[in-house]
């Protein structure tokens, strides 16, 4: 089969687009073939060294996708040679097949195609851990999302709606507006270097938000505390751009509650995982929620995909086709 893999720790040129052996189905595993790889930041910061450490070179980066089942090992119950699957932190999805835990999948209903079940997986998951559990929120509640046009903005923006509550969305440039408004958001700021919590105090009467929800990196920490209200709540998330370094907790203002965010939280078990993969596949088929495919890749353009996102001009969601 193909697969891309990483040779090294680097930037995009360390990717490899080679021949690996094909999955052979293992004990509570299913082999599968993939339809669709999504392309998430996180695999980035594998590429970079910030994660998978533990794993030798060359490995087959990917964590999540949608396909079809072609095998199935021993104990493995609930799953039959030709469902449809979609799957989410299965390491080396980047492939044309792939040997999955069965706990990491779930079936595809009939009305979603595999495009937009990839899609959901991993940032649908993290979006919906942010807005129902990080911090639930509630009717009338006003929301920050950084990165609103990207494909994690767009799903968190649409889930905060969904909940009842404002999004002010805050973007890179001009042409990601109209992405960001499609999903809901009730006020965009264009902003690239980090001053943009003088436009939010100025949208909300100067009380400030009740959650920020930022992936953005050092650069927006400090407006993203500026833009908080007394008692709010900053959901941090996204450590392929870097943290904000050493905190005062004794300098934090406003009585502010700040964490870290990290999906498993949200799908800790097996039946977890399923009940909000679920929710999110309901909230598709009734029309509440909508997913933006930015960019549709070959396999073998793996590396493009990646200088693509880290550039920071695609909106929505990053596809891999094998």
């Amino acid at each position: 089969m193909k697969a891309v893999v990483m040779k090294k720790v680097g930037s995009t040129d360390v990717m490899e687009f080679v021949d690996r052996p094909d999955p052979v189905v293992m004990p509570g595993h299913a082999v599968v073939e993939v339809a669709a790889a999504g392309v998430n930041f996180m695999d980035i910061g594998v590429r970079q060294g910030m994660a998978w450490t533990e794993m030798t070179n060359p490995k087959i980066l990917g964590v999540e996708g949608a396909g079809r089942v072609l095998s199935v090992g021993n104990g493995v119950d609930g799953f039959a040679v030709g469902d449809r699957v979609a799957w989410v932190y299965a390491p080396g999805s980047y492939a044309e097949r792939h040997s999955i835990l069965a706990d990491s999948l779930v079936r595809i209903p009939d009305a979603i195609d595999d495009r937009t079940a990839a899609s959901v997986m991993m940032q649908g998951l993290t979006a919906s851990h942010f807005a129902t559990d990080f911090y639930p929120v509630r009717p009338g509640d006003i929301a920050l999302v950084h990165a609103a046009a990207g494909g994690l903005g767009l799903l968190l923006t649409q889930i905060i709606k969904l909940r009842g509550g404002r999004v002010i969305g805050r973007v890179s440039s001009e042409d990601k507006i109209a992405a960001a408004k499609e999903a809901g958001a009730d006020h965009l700021i264009v902003d690239t270097g980090g001053q943009f919590a003088e436009d939010v105090l100025h949208l909300t009467g100067g009380e400030g938000v009740n959650v920020v929800y930022d992936g953005s990196g050092p650069r927006t920490f400090q407006g993203s505390l500026d833009s908080l209200r007394r008692s709010g709540t900053f959901c941090w998330y996204g450590p392929v751009l870097g943290g904000p370094g050493p905190l005062d907790i004794m300098s934090l203002p406003k009585s502010i509650k700040i964490g870290y965010a990290t999906f498993f939280d949200h799908i800790h078990t097996p039946e977890l995982f399923r009940a909000r993969v679920q929710r999110l596949f309901g909230w598709i088929e009734d029309g509440s929620l909508t997913l933006k495919i930015g960019g549709v890749y070959a396999l073998a353009e793996a590396a493009r995909a990646h200088t693509d996102m880290e550039s920071r001009a695609t909106t929505g969601k990053l596809l891999l086709i094998p």
